[in-house]
């Protein structure tokens, strides 16, 4: 057998013709889908709410203040009382939410003395909005547990 047929034999082992041809409809029914909906101007859908669009139940400003290398995180108020104590074990989102704050306001020349505000709107939605940067994050695509960690601060 030649070398060129070896080849070509191997190839045909490598990706199946199915597979690809698999492939191939796949991506050609998800253009014809995007385009459908493109055409006839069919409403966003599963898109987070934004404030004035949806009435807020409640809101509260806090200030998150982590250990970067344990996991371990406090949650003060406005007035600088602390809120809730989390070790390692329950506040390793809340760190890591602190870590994406800092390098959020370290991108924009900005500290960490302002507030971020945790909202709680009327369809249930609950949002970390921070107002300095403009930076905000939907917590239940985070999990039920770590929107939880949050809903409790509210009270």
């Amino acid at each position: 057998m030649t070398p060129e047929a070896r080849l070509v034999e191997r190839d045909k082992e490598m990706i199946p013709t199915l597979l690809l041809r698999a492939m191939g409809v796949l991506v050609v029914c998800a253009l014809f889908i995007t385009a459908y909906a493109v055409a006839t101007d069919r409403p966003l859908e599963a898109m987070p709410v934004m404030e004035g669009d949806v009435g807020v139940v409640k809101s509260r400003a806090i200030f998150l203040d982590a250990d970067g290398t344990t996991g371990a995180a406090r949650v003060l108020d406005q007035n600088g009382s602390v809120i809730a104590t989390l070790d390692p074990s329950q506040g390793g989102f809340v760190a890591g939410v602190h870590r994406v704050l800092v390098f959020e306001r370290e991108k924009r020349g900005l500290g960490m003395e302002a507030p971020i505000r945790l909202v709680l709107f009327e369809n249930g939605q609950l949002s970390l909005r921070d107002d300095a940067t403009g930076w905000r994050a939907e917590l239940i695509g985070f999990g039920a547990k770590n929107a939880d960690t949050f809903a409790k601060l509210l009270n």
